[in-house]
């Protein structure tokens, strides 16, 4: 056991040298360094946003499990937000959140590998000040997930949105317009929607809006179905529960182009690298918000062309 300060609070860190990811040789005390490390950058694309904490307590060798609810053993300077459960009326749910360093590294020290956020801030639930594109491919053709995010980027270019890339880490990548949070996720959803069908119509040998698999043709799935309440999506760069320790990582519009780009070229031991010679890509996102009412006109003009 390992004792250590941070933001005034004392963190207890226990069993560091447990195999995370058994095959790669990465220890719990790795993921808790990485995401010490790692807070600065993190911090802005965590704040104030309700989290889902995907745990493995025993590394990715072993059933990981997700916890929407704040164990109540948690300290009380890991703050929370109680907010009204998705569809079914029960109880609402304490969502932890996770608004500094300390709070990040408790969380990695109980084995929360990977962090899911909401699409909303805490202080208005049901008003995202995101949009998203989930993109993966229907196949192990990568190019195909490019294909698609290029044609959402220039669609949203064209609705007046600033559209932001990230690799998920996983299998694909997410295409996220930052929104003013002025409108709720109906009509948010909607939006993405009609999106998803005029992309589909115009590339219908490529891309599809068919939810049943068996429909889609070997076509990629434009996946708009995150843009609803309690839906989340993975946290800029988090570690994801596969081999090698791959980090979800914002991109840069023209590194799409590069040679070897895959959705898990970054991870846990390059990273840092990366960061320590170029800026977030994402650092500017919450500047460049856009009322939604605003580009669903543009679409409706775009469309009428």
């Amino acid at each position: 056991m390992t004792n250590t300060e941070i933001d005034g609070h004392r963190i207890e860190l226990k069993n560091l040298d447990k195999a995370f990811f058994p095959d790669d040789g990465i220890c719990k005390g790795d993921v808790v360094h990485y995401y010490r490390e790692m807070a600065a950058v993190m911090r802005p694309h965590l704040e104030d946003r309700p989290l889902s904490l995907q745990r493995f307590p025993d590394g990715i060798g072993k059933d990981g499990f997700f916890q929407q609810d704040r164990p109540d053993y948690f300290p009380d300077w890991i703050t929370d937000v109680a907010l009204e459960r998705a569809g079914d009326g029960g109880a609402p749910v304490r969502h932890v959140l996770c608004n500094d360093t300390a709070s990040l590294v408790y969380l990695a020290n109980q084995a929360v590998l990977t962090l899911h956020g909401w699409l909303s801030r805490a202080s208005r639930p049901r008003h995202p000040d995101r949009m998203i594109f989930d993109l993966d491919p229907p196949d192990d053709d990568f190019t195909t997930v490019v294909f698609a995010a290029r044609r959402v980027d220039e669609l949203m270019r064209a609705m007046g949105l600033t559209p932001y890339v990230m690799t998920t880490g996983s299998r694909g990548l997410h295409v996220v317009a930052p929104l003013d949070g002025s409108v709720d996720f109906d009509t948010v959803r909607t939006l993405a929607r009609r999106m998803a069908d005029h992309l589909a119509s115009q590339h219908a040998d490529r891309l599809t809006v068919e939810q049943r698999k068996g429909k889609r043709g070997g076509r990629l799935y434009l996946d708009v179905m995150r843009n609803a309440y309690g839906q989340t999506a993975v946290v800029p760069y988090v570690l994801r529960a596969k081999p090698g320790a791959p980090a979800a990582t914002p991109l840069d519009w023209d590194e799409l182009d590069r040679s070897g780009l895959g959705p898990q070229r970054y991870h846990l031991r390059n990273i840092r690298r990366r960061l320590g010679q170029k800026d977030d890509p994402w650092k500017d996102i919450g500047a460049q918000v856009v009322s939604a009412k605003l580009a669903r006109e543009r679409l409706q003009e775009h469309l009428g062309r």
